[in-house]
């Protein structure tokens, strides 16, 4: 991380037509000072994972070329695959139009898998639709199976509710 990184703040966004016509970056991040990312394989396109973004995550992306995220679980700044060696070289970020959310397409390193279950996609279920939701309503596997084993890569007892590797 440069020193030019770290010191960097990003412009404040403006309002209607001046936000999303600018052509200058100027994130609206949250509350808790985030944007919402979600990173999408490069390739084909298909969803791999929902994160968040601080002002540091999101300029060390666009720096390095290497996805970095905020863990909201652990309250810090993680580059993905750090642990467990699954990367995310980002090819492509697009922003929003009133630029509170960005998408990431990436190339993903080691076993291909995005998600900290050891699958490829963290979207790994679909929901039934054509009824009302019920305390019986029942996911359904879409067929993506581990890649890798959790607890070999992060250890026993790992669940950090996160993608902090």
């Amino acid at each position: 991380m440069s020193a030019e990184t770290t010191a960097f703040t990003f412009p404040a966004a403006g309002k209607g037509a001046a936000l999303e016509e600018d052509i200058i970056l100027s994130p609206r991040f949250d509350a808790n000072g985030l944007v919402t990312c979600v990173a999408v394989d490069a390739g084909n396109g298909e969803v791999l994972m929902l994160a968040h973004m601080n002002a540091e995550a999101l300029a060390l992306t666009m720096e390095t070329g290497e996805a970095h995220y905020f863990s909201r679980s652990r309250g810090k700044l993680w580059k993905k695959g750090e642990t467990s060696g699954h990367t995310q070289k980002v090819r492509e970020m697009l922003i929003d139009c009133d630029q509170d959310a960005v998408v990431i397409k990436v190339e993903m390193g080691g076993t291909g898998a995005a998600c900290h279950t050891g699958r490829r996609s963290c979207f790994y279920r679909s929901v039934p639709l054509g009824a009302a939701p019920s305390a019986e309503t029942r996911l359904a596997f879409t067929g993506d199976t581990p890649r890798f084993d959790p607890a070999a890569v992060y250890g026993k007892g790992h669940d950090d509710h996160g993608h902090d590797h």
